[in-house]
């Protein structure tokens, strides 16, 4: 019997996190605060069929950051990260 792992990888969640951010999502960069292990965003394990979007840490499943959208507000949750680090623009 084979199992599905249930999620996708961290690029799934691309979509919705350009939404928020205005800017790719996927190269940003974070430390869980669970375990300490330093990844992109890409690398998070993502999952999307509840009623928003987590990201996971792949290596302790701790959630590092929850998104929630509704007809009239954005909830987002990132206290799974003890930092997000995004790229500069050039310019």
């Amino acid at each position: 019997m084979t199992t599905e792992p249930g999620f996708l990888d961290g690029n799934a969640a691309a979509g919705d996190l350009e939404s928020l951010f205005g800017a790719d999502m996927t190269m940003a960069s974070g430390q869980c605060q669970g375990c300490g292990r330093r990844m992109r965003l890409a690398e998070a394990h993502a999952y999307l069929g509840g009623p928003g979007t987590v990201l996971r840490c792949p290596g302790c499943e701790d959630v590092l950051l929850r998104m929630v959208r509704s007809p009239s507000h954005l909830w987002l949750d990132a206290s799974g990260l003890d930092y997000l680090r995004l790229p500069a623009a050039a310019g």
